[in-house]
Order: C-alpha cells, then sequence, then structure tokens
C-alpha cells in the first residue's frame, strides 16, 4: 500500500484507515509507537500504554544516572 502524507498544520500526518486500525485491534484512542531506522517509520500499536510510560520513564532515568559509563561505553 502507497500512502500520501497530508498537511497537519506545521506538520505531516498519515491518515490510518478504519479496516486497518480493526486489523491491528486498534482505535482513535489507542497509543502507537514510532520507531524509524532512518529509511522507514514501524508504527506499533501500544497495548498498554500505562506500561510502556513507565518504561520509558524508567529508561530515562536509567540514562541519566549512567550517562557517563554509557558514553565510555560508546567509544
Amino acid at each position: 500500500m502507497i500512502k500520501t502524507l497530508t498537511k497537519h498544520g506545521n506538520s505531516a500526518a498519515l491518515v490510518i484507515e478504519r479496516p486497518i486500525l480493526d486489523l491491528l485491534g486498534a482505535t482513535i484512542d489507542t497509543a502507537f509507537e514510532v520507531v524509524t531506522d532512518g529509511q522507514a517509520l514501524v508504527l506499533t500499536p501500544v497495548k498498554d500504554a500505562v506500561k510502556l510510560k513507565k518504561f520509558h520513564k524508567s529508561m530515562d532515568k536509567i540514562g541519566k544516572r549512567y550517562a557517563k559509563s554509557f558514553a565510555e561505553l560508546a567509544k
């Protein structure tokens, strides 16, 4: 399927039709995790948004706490 972006204010939006949402078990209120590798986007419906929010908060906390260690490991 090929889709075209739609202008939405100063941003761009991708319209997802109802049959695709139904296939994914998603609704208008479903949160989606968006991941890119620089070439493609992958949208994954989040079944438990509360858990995902806690996970991201924990990852941010770990990132801040061990920033120096991660920087050294990246060398």
